[in-house]
């Protein structure tokens, strides 16, 4: 279960993910904390964000013990992958913010996340010629129509165009990213923790004119609470579930890093029922049983897949 190009086995790939897709659904909960507690808008808090992440990677990337030799690459490839990196992260995060603003939380998630996976699976298969199968195709039909049930069952969304566009932007940054960082790992050897820091070193620049556009320095009735919440989304859900999501995803087919990565919503349903009050419903426990089983379903075949293409092919005897 290895992928001789990446260096990463699949099975650890697909822990990364795993971990990371869960440690993304805390973010949404965090940030409505943020808003009740200051007058900070989203662009402010994704540069904050990326920022603080950004600061913690350098440190983490510079204290690491051992680090690999730094790999020889062709210096026109390396600004390719930094720059479609980054920039698809910011394209990412700040689209998906102004959608959430333009047609609600509940139509920008089902959109945002819902095209993603159908566009990697295009995009993977034009041009990194990996196909999707028969089990794949049932998989990320099952989870998106769990995705569908689990922001949407609760009925009241409103659908405004130019929101839908936003998404569609936010999920053409999501695809460009994971593309960009499955090429990468299959092309050569790549250190995921060196492309986390040059993706965000973009992306915090990229957002840095639109944050001080929206207002920088939020006005707070408790600073050292709001801060400690900053602390905990850069920490956590970025600079942690990021660099687990690049490494992962170097190694694992791009369809399935998108449909894992579905767990993000499955995460943060949980916390808004735990943490912030709102109620289980019967939509709630549906959804999220069906993007659980897509995601375990195709963990399991992606690992299987990986099995059998890492044990030797038997020679056939000879005939005497």
């Amino acid at each position: 279960m290895s992928n001789a190009v990446s260096g990463l086995p699949v099975g650890r790939g697909l822990f990364c993910l795993i971990v990371a897709g869960a440690a993304w659904g805390t973010a949404g909960a965090a940030a409505s904390l943020v808003y009740r507690a200051s007058d900070m808008g989203p662009v402010a808090l994704s540069f904050w964000r990326c920022a603080g992440g950004l600061v913690l990677l350098l440190a983490a990337h510079r204290l690491r013990p051992g680090r690999p030799a730094a790999v020889r690459e062709p210096r026109a490839r390396k600004v390719l992958r930094i720059g479609v990196t980054g920039v698809g992260l910011a394209v990412f995060q700040t689209a998906y913010f102004a959608a959430v603003e333009a047609t609600g939380l509940a139509v920008a998630t089902v959109v945002t996340l819902g095209a993603g996976p159908v566009l990697i699976a295009l995009g993977a298969r034009l041009t990194l010629g990996e196909r999707l199968g028969r089990g794949g195709v049932v998989a990320v039909t099952g989870a998106l129509a769990g995705l569908a049930v689990l922001v949407l069952g609760g009925g009241g969304a409103t659908v405004r165009p130019w929101g839908v566009v936003l998404a569609l932007v936010s999920a053409a940054g999501y695809s460009a990213m994971t593309l960009c960082t499955r090429w990468a790992g299959r092309s050569g050897t790549v250190d995921a923790s060196s492309t986390t820091v040059w993706a965000f070193a973009v992306t915090t620049g990229c957002l840095l004119p639109l944050a001080l556009a929206e207002g920088l320095v939020p006005h707070a009735d408790r600073p050292a609470h709001t801060l400690v919440l900053l602390a905990y989304i850069a920490a956590i859900p970025t600079a942690l579930a990021y660099a687990l999501y690049f490494a992962g995803a170097a190694a694992v087919r791009s369809a399935t890093v998108s449909v894992i990565m579905l767990l993000e919503p499955v995460s943060a349903a949980v916390l808004a029922v735990v943490l912030l009050g709102e109620h289980l419903t019967a939509a709630t426990c549906l959804g999220t049983l069906l993007m659980l089983g897509s995601v375990g379903g195709l963990a399991v075949a992606e690992a299987r897949a990986a099995g059998a293409a890492a044990r030797p092919v038997r020679e056939a005897p000879a005939l005497v």
